[in-house]
């Protein structure tokens, strides 16, 4: 019988379950966390039943502090409102919560990223007349710049990280000011309404962070992969030197809880 604490050895865990775990292991105890559909809600409700007990859940949707039994669907689910303090619409998700200060930390997905966290969700190619058009910024730009901290969970890929996104449609640390066109500070742009950025992005190769600067690079590695191999996949030169090292795998009692208490009937997971 394994330990709870003992960490899963290759092969035992799914590409998946590390990004959930790594994702869980961004909350803190006590955050007030906007998560999205997808590997978010399987992060959110792994570090409520394991290493953020008290941290509160907010989807986008209208539902705040929901407890589900059962992983919902998405963030529209019903599900959502279970022993939820909150359950009503848009509104009282952004205005009464994001906008008013209250969110610590966001997940969130994108479909490019740049060097300085800059990420596209709407188009890619000429804004006017785009090679391919996403579904848009939804509530991504808002999450992004109210909460005080950001994780985007993506896929890695060269054409994904990129030296400059085709489109900002989330800034990340440098954005262009208008109307120069020049790359400043996040924090020169949004002044007082400044309130924080990116902290980690979270791929399927490795978890990056971003420097003092405001630029990304590899803080640690997926076991299976070799930091030159995260490196070949961006279209910039990736800073490696900073990696610490491999990613920490999943705990034998962190797949328990992923496979039967958080998404036993296999919604998101493998």
């Amino acid at each position: 019988m394994s330990n709870a604490n003992e960490y899963a050895k290759p092969g035992e865990y799914k590409g998946a379950d590390l990004l959930a775990v790594a994702a869980a292991r961004e909350v803190n105890d006590g955050d007030v966390v906007f998560a999205g559909t997808g590997l978010p809600m399987l992060a959110i409700m792994l570090a409520q039943k394991n290493n953020a007990p008290n941290s509160v859940c907010i989807y986008e949707a209208g539902s705040v502090d929901g407890r589900p039994l059962d992983l919902p669907t998405s963030v529209g689910d019903a599900r959502c409102a279970t022993n939820a303090s909150i359950a009503a619409g848009l509104t009282e998700a952004f205005y009464c919560n994001l906008h008013r200060g209250y969110v610590d930390l966001a997940f969130l997905g994108g479909a490019e990223i740049d060097k300085y966290g800059n990420v596209n969700t709407t188009v890619v190619g000429d804004y006017a007349n785009p090679s391919k058009r996403f579904t848009g910024s939804g509530g991504n730009p808002d999450i992004n710049a109210l909460a005080r901290k950001t994780v985007f969970i993506m896929v890695q890929e060269k054409r994904r990280f990129k030296e400059h996104v085709d489109y900002i449609t989330s800034p990340g640390w440098k954005i262009r000011k208008w109307p120069s066109g020049e790359y400043v500070p996040k924090q020169e742009v949004y002044g007082k309404y400044y309130r924080g950025g990116v902290s980690a992005v979270i791929t399927n190769m490795g978890v990056f962070r971003f420097d003092e600067e405001g630029v990304i690079y590899l803080d640690t590695v997926h076991p299976g992969f070799t930091p030159e191999q995260v490196k070949d996949n961006c279209s910039f030169d990736l800073n490696i030197s900073k990696c610490k090292g491999e990613t920490v795998p999943p705990t034998y009692g962190e797949l328990e809880l992923l496979y039967k208490v958080v998404d036993p009937e296999g919604i998101f997971l493998p």
